[in-house]
């Protein structure tokens, strides 16, 4: 554990993206196997110890030490595997001499236990390791590492390592399991390049930069509306049909009526979404999307009830095909794969699949006006993509770009705060802010409409931060309550009704716009404001589980 855990530290308090790599590089290269295949389980989150949870933990260490210094512990440190690492006793009886704790035993002890006996074992390892290595060992137990390292950026680390293509390495992942010996086999040359047959493996996205205020001519790029939905890989290999959002993570148990619709062999690429309410007939016959408040219902569902398939049918406006059968199409211009896309189309079942559509516009003047006047609940914005553009993974300058529409504004009063996490563990930088329900001269009350922590500077968050600690009202834990004194801009995508909070309404993706100083408390917004955004944003959908507001 302790080469595992020097690496965690290290990365940490590593800035630079090059330095990165060549720590991943550097350890990767000198550990052995199977301890550098479960670390890079830890790193890419694709480790899962089912016995080990935040609640697990909390328990461990509230037996330990007084139960009030724990709190109030993570509530300064804001991480709870760091403030346990270093709050964690010693045994009042040192445990027998033992070899040290290797990542592999770690990992296959946690994983053979039942998760009754699962916090016996933690304590027990935890009792023979420092506060660097307990660290380690939380982070990998909870998946929580948060040390700075996309998934990404450690199979970057693993192929400069050894010499071997990233994105070679991205098309294989998601067919190994860990500690991925094959992998390191390939990479030192003692074996073949992983190629798992007949199984649906993932290919990584083709991603877009955003547009900001370029311009670019529509002779070169062709422009599609983007979906509020979720990008999606159809793969069908073998008979076996698999649904992988953008992370790589298989989502084919939420959706099974879109994976049993799709059987012909090949991969394509789209936006899944759910069919707008009322609209009727299939999508041919202009059944339109639901807003994304609808999606979230079935999000992360491991089944799916015949109810909600009914609710919330799902469907995949495709963008792109990257396979025909066996067929390689991804070195081919985005003008050919849109042609063997539209020939693909007929096969597909019309009630699950559709074509996303290409918009017409002369010029790009024409475009934006299009563009000004879309606000459909399910409309994100505008693609462009180059015309003669190859599919490749990430994000390649000048081929594919997004442009969003205009956010949705709003005036709110801040409520509440909270302290952060990692390097925010220090401030107050998670904010609630409301809205009046009427005019506050005549009564009128703050309801909660929505939580936001982005679109801050760090000089900003140090002005918010002052002004949460010299008017707090009232302390909650990590939560203060403060005066309803200072306004805050909100922007957010789009707005919807919901049952679930007492304002009736939820905002999609919120965050500081501005902070406004200059205005009154009593000239904020009025729900009723925010209800005729409501209409004015499209259509009403059904309240989302997982909607902030």
């Amino acid at each position: 554990m302790h080469a595992f855990a020097a690496l965690l530290d290290s990365l940490i308090y590593t800035r630079s993206r090059n330095a990165k790599l060549k720590l991943i590089g550097d350890y990767l290269r000198t550990t052995p196997d199977p301890d550098r295949g479960w670390a890079m389980a830890a790193l890419t989150g694709d480790l899962d110890l089912p016995g080990v949870k935040p609640a697990v933990i909390r328990a461990l260490i509230e037996e330990r030490v007084d139960p009030v210094l724990f709190r109030m512990s993570r509530d300064f440190v804001g991480d709870t595997a760091e403030t346990v690492s270093l709050l964690w006793p010693a045994p009042v009886v040192p445990p027998a001499a033992a070899p040290p704790l290797t990542v592999t035993a770690v990992v296959e002890t946690l994983l053979s236990l039942s998760r009754s006996d699962a916090p016996r074992a933690l304590a027990s390892m935890l009792d023979r390791l420092d506060a660097e290595e307990r660290f380690a060992l939380l982070k990998m137990a909870t998946g929580e590492l948060r040390v700075g390292v996309s998934a990404r950026l450690a199979k970057t680390g693993l192929a400069q390592a050894f010499g071997l293509d990233v994105d070679a390495v991205e098309e294989v992942w998601h067919g190994l399991a860990p500690p991925y010996a094959a992998l390191f086999a390939w990479g030192q040359g003692l074996g073949s390049q992983p190629t798992p047959a007949d199984v649906p493996v993932f290919r990584p996205f083709m991603l877009a930069h955003g547009l900001e205020d370029a311009r670019v001519s529509l002779a070169d790029y062709a422009a599609e509306w983007k979906w509020d939905g979720i990008r999606v890989q159809i793969v069908c290999v073998g008979g076996g049909t698999r649904l992988y959002s953008r992370t790589g993570d298989d989502v084919t148990g939420s959706f099974p009526d879109v994976a049993r619709a799709f059987a012909t062999p090949g991969v394509v690429d789209g936006e899944l979404l759910v069919r707008g309410e009322f609209q009727g007939g299939t999508l041919e016959d202009g059944g339109g999307a639901a807003s994304f408040n609808a999606l979230q219902q079935r999000l992360g569902r491991k089944t799916v009830s015949a109810k909600m398939l009914a609710d919330y049918p799902a469907f995949v406006r495709l963008y792109d095909v990257l396979f025909d059968g066996a067929e390689d199409l991804r070195e081919l211009p985005w003008t050919a794969r849109r042609e063997r896309l539209e020939a693909l189309m007929p096969r597909l079942d019309p009630e699950r699949f559709d074509l996303s559509e290409v918009i017409v516009a002369s010029d790009f003047t024409e475009l934006e006006a299009i563009r000004a006047g879309a606000r459909d609940a399910a409309i994100e914005g505008v693609m462009l993509k180059r015309r003669d553009s190859p599919y490749v993974a990430g994000r390649r300058a000048g081929l594919w770009y997004k442009w969003k529409r205009d956010p949705l504004t709003a005036d709110c009063v801040m409520m509440y705060a909270q302290r952060g996490n990692g390097r925010r563990s220090s401030y107050y930088s998670d904010y609630t802010f409301g809205c009046w329900t009427a005019d506050p001269a005549a009564g009128g009350e703050l309801l909660p409409v929505g939580k936001a922590y982005q679109g801050i500077t760090d000089a900003e968050l140090q002005q918010l931060d002052r002004y949460v600690r010299h008017h707090t009202l009232h302390r909650f834990g990590p939560v203060r309550e403060v005066e309803k004194t200072l306004v805050l801009e909100i922007a957010f995508d789009s707005i919807h009704p919901s049952k679930r909070h007492k304002s009736g309404v939820a905002m999609r993706f919120p965050r500081i716009a501005r902070i406004r100083t200059d205005k009154p408390a009593a000239e904020a917004d009025r729900l009723d404001t925010l209800q005729r955004l409501i209409a004015a944003d499209g259509r009403e959908e059904k309240e989302s589980s997982g909607t902030t507001g």
